[in-house]
């Protein structure tokens, strides 16, 4: 049997369609997360290997204090960054959720309006077949 085409069907494409992008935005904003997430680590990894040196020049130990001070301010640029990131993320998350429940909305208005047109063209058959028995009866009578 062929899908029925309803007035809502149009609508039921379109809303699947802006799933489908927001599903896109969601895996990016996820992605993008990730990625900020991983910076911020490597980051505060980085930190962690600077070792402060216990001897030499003076211009050793300003480097090196230059050194963690640039790192220091990555690490918070990292941490804005995922922040960011997160906030994306839950936009995203929000934006699937309410274009899923438009779809699954148009979806069900469309499933009733195919019930409605199925429940009349099975009325309208049963009409025709009692239209159909009456003949049969009619013309049997006749003979």
């Amino acid at each position: 049997m062929a899908k029925l085409k309803t007035r809502f069907s149009p609508l039921v494409t379109l809303k699947k369609n802006k799933v489908q992008e927001s599903e896109q935005v969601l895996s990016k904003a996820n992605t993008a997360f990730n990625n900020a997430k991983s910076a911020l680590e490597s980051a505060y990894e980085f930190l962690g290997d600077i070792e402060e040196p216990k001897s030499g020049s003076m211009s050793a130990l300003l480097a090196n204090r230059a050194l963690l001070s640039s790192q220091r301010e990555l690490i918070n640029k990292n941490k804005e960054w995922m922040q960011f990131a997160q906030k994306q993320l839950n936009q995203a998350k929000q934006q699937l959720k309410k274009d899923m429940i438009e779809h699954e909305k148009f979806k069900y208005l469309e499933l009733e309006e195919i019930k409605k047109i199925v429940k009349k063209q099975k009325e309208k058959e049963a009409k025709d077949l009692d239209e159909v028995a009456l003949m049969t009866f009619a013309q049997k009578d006749s003979l």
